[in-house]
């Protein structure tokens, strides 16, 4: 009988670490985009649908390799847990282009014929470029996302009227000599005036790097958490 309990204790911890083993982030293609990474939760929401964090990396990772995805921000940690609470898309985006918002929403619905999906709390960051790709993303659909969370990048200050009724937390290092403070500054500036919910965090001793401390930041990922998308 204790050789039999061995066996089947044995067989579930096998089982579990297959099941681990899923929740590491899986090569993807579609027409539009070569590639792109996905991570799917281990542990399934009470809900049946699963939070989406969409990311965007930066200039540097552009390319048909997706190892260079995985440099920064979650894609760099996602393979190493088994807790976090999100489906992570991180698409790459192709060489010597720049992130389209009608793209990246045809993946968004690709993603969401795979994976059960609570549509309202999607959300979006990126950084540098695609830090600039968060702030036209949200723009360009803003009826479609919770919250956005864009590090060391910039955008259009005459289009922040539509993006108003969406929380935002902003990232950015005060010695970046790649994209200037400024470019933040101004956008959070226009935010306030317009009455929206925004965040802004300054890293004093940061260059263009500031995605380094904002994504190791536990409470950036429950913030998004405490946001479903606004009703219209």
């Amino acid at each position: 009988m204790k050789a039999y309990y061995r066996t089947v204790i044995f067989i579930a911890m096998m089982l579990l670490c297959q099941i681990i083993v899923t929740a590491q982030q899986t090569e993807h293609t579609m027409v539009l985009y070569t590639h792109y990474l996905l991570y799917v939760p281990v542990e399934k929401p009470d809900s049946g649908f699963y939070p989406l964090i969409l990311f965007l990396h930066g200039m540097g990772e552009r390319g048909d390799d997706l190892n260079l995805v995985k440099k920064n921000g979650p894609p760099s940690f996602l393979d190493d847990t088994t807790g976090f609470p999100f489906v992570v898309v991180s698409p790459q985006c192709p060489p010597n282009e720049r992130w389209d918002p009608y793209r990246l929403l045809s993946l968004l619905d690709q993603v969401e014929t795979m994976v059960p999906i609570d549509k309202d709390r999607v959300y979006i960051t990126g950084l540098s470029m695609g830090g600039y790709g968060t702030w036209m993303l949200a723009m360009a659909a803003p009826g479609r996302f919770a919250a956005i969370a864009p590090v060391c990048g910039g955008g259009d200050s005459t289009q922040l009227e539509k993006i108003k009724n969406i929380p935002v937390w902003v990232f950015h290092g005060a010695k970046d000599d790649v994209v200037p403070l400024s470019e933040s500054q101004r956008l959070v500036n226009g935010l306030k005036k317009l009455g929206a919910n925004v965040k802004f965090t300054v890293y004093s001793e940061y260059r263009h790097d500031a995605w380094i401390p904002a994504y190791s930041n536990p409470e950036l990922y429950q913030w998004f958490l405490e946001h479903k998308r606004a009703t219209h």
